[in-house]
């Protein structure tokens, strides 16, 4: 309802007086020199006219103070949730189960700087992020004055895609509402996504457009605006993916919050600060779209960068993504262990990924390992996770998106190169961009800018040049493979390609499930591919040397193919990793090929560094092996009991045989080796078990000793290797008594003596199931013997003894260094039930 009454004066200008209900909208050809009674809300005013405020008397204070805090109800009932990317219709999770802290800086950093993050993986990578790190946060202090004191009206918060910009925004909006940040900085914040701008096909003002945006009325937010102008804060969420034209730079900007025009110059003219010019923005962005961002922010403006999640986000996200203690704990060292994954998870949407992928495998009930949490499978993921949900403005197909992503990537592979000029991206990437796989950088260049492009990170790199290697036609893609897997490519012929990270992903692609996403988004490999890296991995296989078996379990275990797995596993007769360097991400594919397979012939792993930690992840494979040779590096007494139980409880081969050398030796938590090495012995019905116990352990009573017990005898193995800890002959008495089906005993010690020929015939005597003790000494002492010419054993119980006699009356020989003198003579002293024989052997020509 309006009333209007026009009077016209001397000079011809028109001056109405309007009178209207409440938020009723007026449209005249000119409005000035007016009298208005209500609150009413004018559109658009003719240009040139001086613009309209509404009487501040019409301003209620306290009614504003309400709204806001309506509003701030609103935003926390909104903003609390979260929705994922696969969550059906009417599911969501709470923020504060998935929001981490990510790791925000405030400066740029120059062309070593990047390269070092881009190339570095696992540790080395954490350790990069750690050093870039303030340990502080940076969300609550975003528009601190800077070191001169001076206040920035703008911040830029760049991030690559899946970076977590949009968390970190809602995670502001939320805790602004609930007065835990910028409370008294900002009395009120609007949050604008440019994803939901560019759907809007009509011209609004930027009243209407935030009335749009965030459901309150247009007369709401114009009090909201006009209240405290300098409180204000707007969120500009996504500026990457706003849709601007060449013909936007040429268009006045609005200047009044009430002016109609299309969205996407009302953006603008809020950035520049032709309209609001006091209020506050803070504005997210990929990097590819800074420098266009940068041409059109009003000044001054800070940088801000979110580099992911470091190391320990990671952790604190696994933990509130699963709760469950146990599920973490398996979830998280499986991903710890592989440090191209666990290099990866600093982007908080691979995170989510590989949680919930490990999730719906123990939902299942399978295991981890043999579920598809290959790197291949987790980057093909995040490639169509991105695809669908980060690229609005993409104006190309995905294959032909993937294809030119691939050029780039193999052409940086060759040229050894992970910065790309310009020049050479807009070459070959057609939409560059709004591709959600490269990053932007400007780097300073004598007195010019210099404009570089890379991928996220180098092993995404490696990624989309092994899927353009597959995906190009039959003839070059066979050219291309045979050429990177060829040995003319290896700086040597017993090292893995040059480029085997490639030809690793070129295998995780070859997986049929895969295989399968690919084709949905029109993606094809060619089935002559498949059969030509298969077969050259079988063939390569067959050699079996030392540094290429990491190389080839993980090629495997990319493929994650069953039933080629257990194929290959069959050719390879050894797999020897002597020498080479074992990773954990190595050791995780050994279990997973061995789980693919009954069994295996043999494996070395000596001088690989196979530390304590490792040693734990291969233990639910090694009872596949027939033999065994391992040099685990410093284990302590816990680990080698953690061996012998997956060795001996969980084996389900016919024979055994096992050989443990530590490679290093000494204290470990204030305590001493118990052994210096260890061999088992696994028949059909028998069990040996030899300890080799160390030189420098001089109160030992034994060098070494071996007892052999039918298979199916149960043993103690921490008790035992407790007891060890003291090799004396009350020790070695409890070990031979804890075994109640013991067959046989043999013991090297350095004399026998008297002592010893008594706890012989004791033991033999006391211990119903022996039938066999052998001693082998340097020397048989006199007295030792003295004490056996008198003795026999029970039936069936043999009692041998090896060693040298010295046929000297006095100053007999009891070295070790003597052992070749002509006054020594070797015998062997046989006691059974019969009683006491001697038989004279020949000395051995070369001595151990």
């Amino acid at each position: 309802m309006m009333d209007c009454v026009c009077k016209a004066d001397a000079k011809q200008i028109v001056n109405v007086e309007l009178s209207a209900d409440t938020e009723s909208h007026i449209t005249a050809p000119v409005l000035t020199s007016n009298i208005i009674t209500g609150n009413i809300n004018i559109i658009h005013n003719a240009s040139g006219i001086t613009e309209y405020h509404p009487d501040s008397g019409q301003i209620q204070p306290s009614g504003i103070n309400t709204v806001i805090h309506q509003y701030k109800r609103q935003i926390c009932t909104e903003y609390q949730h979260v929705m994922e990317y696969n969550s059906l219709p009417g599911e969501h999770v709470l923020l504060c189960q998935r929001y981490i802290e990510p790791l925000i800086i405030r400066r740029y950093r120059d062309r070593k700087e990047r390269e070092k993050e881009i190339c570095s993986r696992g540790e080395s990578f954490q350790d990069v992020l750690s050093s870039r790190s303030s340990n502080e946060s940076v969300l609550n202090s975003l528009f601190d004055p800077d070191g001169r004191g001076i206040t920035p009206g703008a911040v830029i918060l760049q991030g690559n895609s899946g970076n977590g910009k949009s968390f970190a925004v809602q995670k502001i909006m939320l805790d602004w509402a609930s007065g835990n940040l910028y409370r008294k900085e900002f009395e009120i914040v609007f949050h604008l996504k440019c994803k939901e701008i560019n759907c809007i096909p009509d011209t609004k003002s930027l009243v209407e457009l935030l009335s749009w945006s965030c459901g309150l009325t247009s007369h709401q937010i114009s009090l909201m605006l006009q209240k405290s102008p300098e409180r204000v804060m707007f969120i500009i969420d996504g500026f990457d993916e706003l849709r601007l034209t060449e013909e936007i730079y040429s268009m006045t900007p609005p200047t009044d919050p009430h002016q109609r025009c299309s969205p996407e110059l009302i953006l603008c003219a809020l950035l520049k600060g032709h309209v609001q010019p006091q209020s506050f923005l803070l504005v997210t962005t990929r990097s590819t779209a800074t420098d266009t961002l940068t041409k059109m922010l009003k000044t001054p403006y800070s940088f801000t960068e979110i580099m992911g999640f470091s190391e320990r986000g990671v952790e604190e996200y696994f933990q509130k993504f699963f709760q469950d203690g146990e599920l973490f704990r398996k979830a998280y060292k499986f991903v710890k262990a592989n440090e191209t994954l666990f290099t990866a998870c600093s982007i908080p949407v691979i995170c989510w990924i590989i949680c919930t992928v490990i999730r719906e495998r123990f939902h299942d009930g399978s295991d981890v390992i043999s579920g598809l949490e290959t790197t291949t499978s987790i980057y093909v993921d995040f490639v169509f996770t991105l695809l669908e949900n980060h690229c609005q403005g993409l104006n190309e197909s995905v294959p032909t998106l993937l294809k030119s992503l691939g050029r780039l990537a193999e052409r940086g592979m060759m040229k050894q190169q992970v910065m790309f000029d310009a020049q050479t991206v807009y070459r070959l990437v057609r939409d560059a961009a709004h591709s959600p796989f490269l990053c932007k950088f400007l780097f300073k260049k004598r007195i010019c800018q210099e404009t570089v492009f890379s991928f996220m990170h180098l092993s995404f790199q490696e990624f989309f040049t092994a899927l353009y290697y597959l995906i190009l036609d039959k003839d070059r893609s066979t050219r291309k493979l045979t050429k990177i897997c060829s040995h003319n490519e290896n700086p040597s012929y017993y090292s893995p390609p040059r480029f085997a990270d490639v030809v690793k992903y070129a295998f995780g692609l070859l997986n049929k499930d895969l295989r399968c996403t690919l084709r949905k988004h029109g993606v094809f490999v060619h089935r002559t591919t498949v059969s030509l890296l298969k077969t050259w991995l079988l063939n390569e296989i067959k050699y079996g040397l030392a540094d290429r078996s990491p190389f080839f379990l993980n090629c495997l275990y990319e493929l994650h193919e069953k039933s080629f797995v257990e194929e290959a596993m069959n050719v390879w007769d050894k797999i020897d990793v002597y020498g080479a360097f074992l990773r954990r991400t190595d050791c995780w594919a050994l279990v997973y090929c061995a789980q693919c397979c009954h069994s295996i012939k043999e494996i070395i792993l000596v001088d690989c560094r196979l530390t304590a930690e490792k040693l734990s992840m291969i233990l639910p494979a090694l009872h596949k092996f027939e033999k065994l040779w391992l040099t685990p590096e410093d284990p302590t007494d816990s680990d080698l009991v953690d061996l012998m139980c997956a060795l001996t409880e969980t084996q389900t081969l016919s024979s055994q045989c096992v050989d443990v050398e530590p490679r290093t030796y000494g204290d470990s938590d204030g305590g001493i080796w118990s052994v210096h090495s260890l061999q088992l012995s696994i028949s059909d019905e028998l069990s040996s078990i030899r300890l080799q116990f160390p030189w420098y352990r001089k109160s030992c009573a034994a060098r070494s000793l071996c007892f052999t017990l039918p298979r199916s005898e149960p043993i103690d193995w921490t008790n035992l290797f407790q007891i060890l800890q003291q090799i004396d002959l009350d020790a070695l008495t409890s070990v031979i008594y804890s075994l109640s089906k013991l067959k046989k005993v043999e013991l090297s010690v350095d004399c026998l003596n008297e002592s010893l020929s008594v706890w012989t015939l004791s033991v033999s005597k006391n211990c119903s199931s022996l039938t066999e003790l052998k001693i082998d000494a340097y020397y048989l002492l006199e007295e030792g013997i003295k004490i056996l010419r008198r003795s026999h054993t029970k039936p069936n119980c043999i009692l041998t003894y090896k060693g040298l006699r010295c046929k000297k009356k006095s100053h007999k020989c009891t070295l070790y260094q003597e052992r070749e003198l002509n006054c020594n003579q070797m015998v062997t002293v046989h006691v059974d039930c019969q009683g006491f024989s001697e038989e004279t052997l020949r000395k051995p020509l070369f001595w151990d």
